[in-house]
């Protein structure tokens, strides 16, 4: 696919037209730690793949930018994500992809 199709979410992560994300291998750590994190801020059972639906959430709801870095040390990212996890297991059962 064309990297001008693709929309950066923040560093390392972007979201062609289709919905399908590109992850930096560099955001392997963070996005593990920050799962971690946010499993222990919402009690749900929150993996990688949850903590990228909430990224995009945070991204489209205008609370990140695509210069936002990602850190799990952030308290205020943290607490933004927590409430998109949230978000993902009451409106959609914790369901952030379909199988193809």
């Amino acid at each position: 696919m064309n990297d001008a199709r693709k929309q950066q979410i923040v560093p390392g992560l972007s979201v062609s037209a289709s919905g399908q994300a590109t992850v930096d291998p560099s955001l392997a750590e963070v996005l593990f730690d920050l799962a971690i994190r946010l499993e222990e801020s919402t009690d749900l059972p929150v993996d990688v793949e949850h903590v990228l639906a909430a990224i995009v959430l945070a991204a489209r709801a205008g609370e990140l930018t695509p210069e936002t870095p990602l850190s799990p040390d952030d308290p205020a990212l943290v607490d933004s994500l927590a409430v998109h996890a949230k978000t993902i297991f009451m409106d959609y059962g914790g369901e952030v992809g379909r199988d193809d």
